[in-house]
């Protein structure tokens, strides 16, 4: 951890304390280019919708500060720990102490049913792809309230209604087994208290478990608090209209310290040209800024830039169990010169010459400017238990070699075809596909590997089905923890895992042990083997960890970076101008 602080690098924090022309001295304005998807705390899976939810809803607890590992209390009074008595000696049973005297929106008083009923309520729903998942992990070591059927499983919604429970201005929650990460778990978007009663009035669960599955996975955007919002923070929501502009005024009433300023503006502004008019006009307080015209904003007059990395990370995949009936992505499905057959990557030949052909510090020059941090597995910098391991180095000739082992020397022999893909837009992943094709192709006048982009939306569908031999693309953290990039990275069962086909005994049996496990020393051994195993299986190439970058007018002050923010999250409330 002290070695990721010391690359923050925040000029924003040592601005003036005040400058002449400040425009709109009462109103905050970001424009973007991302768009809202929904405004329900329960089925949130969206830093863009999070960004949103975080001004008007509240947690139980928040990090504090630019940590990972500490806590501040919110709605609580307290952080819980085993010491002030609020998590049992064993780990499971966590006790909140809530916050009196404060009010929602509506004018309604914050109570601790209103708190159960929100996390029960964030379980219950488990909308598909939603975030439910992260609460019913830790609490009954499940990723979902339905069987193979869509069908709620018998008894979910029953060990919910008991795993969550209200004693006077307490409310303690029940794990099945101890979970470490669980206190980072709240503080994301369905961690965050809705008003009870006036969500059962606007159509949400009844709290009722018999009815649990009339309200269980609704379609996206039909969710009853997609457009309404009603919280406890200091910000309220005015006016939305759909991917042009979110109002939101202060909260007068107000428990907390109240924000500095009255209105804060989300603009939705897709062309980098516009964006940069406004703030170099001074018409927006903050702008939006690709990686590509960073240099672009670095030399803009009267304007102050933040640079953090993010617990994100970029990665490319290889599909060790290829769906080859009918995928355009494999050629022939045959290792005939003309595609490749289903476990093309499951020979660690072919995996290693591939990593052996990428360059690592090419691409983050050309790419970046330099500007972004090279990982070395998953397990990336800033979490817990990271380790730099060895990754494959830039060598052609090795690359080469190890094609001429491949399938017992029939790849070189033969040739194949086939194709790397990524998602439309995203011109970092572009780049490192580009660069693996033209590399590989130039080992052998035989091999043929072309690059294809697809709409995100399609990306998303089709790297699930396994039809994509290669795949590039990243995954942010939902908590500051090495289960949760492990665990999609590298499980068999993991987003990202299963649809490259792994199945390894070993790596599964780690991951599923270092989430239970609450010795740290025990947790490092675990996590710094799977590391290890990242590179020896040569099991994907580690691209990059995204470095945030925020250009703000010199007027603003007061943003705090945290690695868990995304460019698209903004704390109205931290700034002032």
């Amino acid at each position: 951890m002290k070695r990721f602080a010391t690359v923050l690098i925040c000029l924003l924090l040592a601005a003036g304390s005040a400058f002449a022309g400040v425009k709109n001295p009462d109103t905050l304005t970001l424009v973007h280019a991302n768009t809202t998807i929904t405004l329900d705390p329960g089925t949130c899976y969206s830093s863009t919708a999070f960004s949103k939810i975080q001004n008007i809803y509240e947690p139980l607890i928040f990090f504090k500060g630019s940590s990972t590992a500490e806590f501040m209390p919110v709605l609580a009074t307290e952080v819980p720990t085993k010491a002030n008595g609020g998590i049992s000696e064993d780990g499971t049973l966590y006790t909140f102490k809530i916050r009196k005297g404060v009010k929602f929106h509506n004018g309604n008083d914050l109570t601790s049913e209103d708190v159960a009923y929100s996390l029960k309520r964030a379980m219950i729903i488990d909308q598909n792809g939603g975030p439910s998942w992260m609460l019913l992990e830790a609490l009954f070591g499940i990723g979902s309230t339905r069987g193979d059927d869509g069908k709620m499983l018998p008894g979910i919604a029953e060990r919910i209604d008991k795993a969550v429970t209200v004693k006077g201005d307490t409310v303690s929650i029940n794990l099945d087994r101890p979970f470490p990460p669980f206190l980072s778990i709240l503080c994301y978007s369905n961690g965050y208290i809705v008003d009870k009663e006036w969500a059962i009035e606007n159509g949400c669960w009844n709290d009722n478990a018999a009815d649990a599955a009339k309200f269980n996975n609704p379609n996206m955007g039909s969710e009853p608090l997609h457009h309404k919002a009603n919280g406890t923070g200091p910000y309220k929501l005015a006016d939305w209209e759909p991917s042009v502009r979110m109002v939101f005024t202060r909260n007068e009433g107000y428990w907390g310290r109240k924000p500095a300023v009255k209105t804060a503006v989300y603009q939705v502004v897709n062309e980098w040209s516009t964006r940069k008019l406004m703030l170099q006009n001074g018409d927006v307080d903050r702008a939006q800024v690709d990686d590509t015209y960073v240099s672009e904003a670095l030399e803009m007059k009267d304007v102050k830039c933040c640079q953090s990395p993010e617990l994100s990370m970029f990665a490319v995949f290889f599909n060790q169990d290829i769906v080859s009936k009918g995928n355009p992505y494999s050629g022939s499905g045959k290792l005939d010169g003309e595609g490749i057959p289903s476990d093309f990557f499951a020979d660690i030949n072919v995996r290693k010459a591939f990593a052996h052909c990428f360059d690592r510090e090419t691409y983050k020059e050309d790419v970046f400017a330099g500007r972004t941090i090279l990982p070395t597995s998953p397990i990336i910098e800033g979490l817990p238990y990271h380790k730099d391991v060895p990754v494959y180095e830039f060598d052609l000739k090795k690359a080469a070699e190890y094609m001429k082992k491949a399938f017992g020397g029939k790849v070189w022999e033969k040739g194949f075809k086939m194709n790397i893909i990524y998602y439309s837009g995203k011109t970092t992943c572009e780049a490192a596909a580009l660069m693996l094709a033209e590399n590989m192709n130039s080992l052998n006048p035989k091999f043929r590997v072309e690059v294809l982009d697809v709409s995100l939306k399609d990306f998303n569908s089709l790297y699930r089905q396994r039809v994509f031999p290669i795949f590039v693309t990243g995954w942010g953290a939902d908590y500051p923890d090495p289960h949760n990039f492990a665990q999609p990275f590298l499980h068999s069962a993991g987003a990202y895992g299963k649809a490259a086909g792994l199945k390894d005994k070993e790596m599964d049996a780690l991951i599923e042990k270092g989430i239970v496990v609450v010795d740290p020393s025990e947790r490092k051994a675990i996590y710094e083997r799977v590391q290890e195993l990242y590179y020896s299986k040569a099991l994907g190439i580690p691209l990059f960890q995204p470095t945030q970058f925020r250009a703000y007018r010199d007027w603003v002050k007061g943003y705090v970076p945290h690695p868990m923010t995304t460019d698209a999250m903004e704390k109205f409330y931290e700034l002032s101008k």
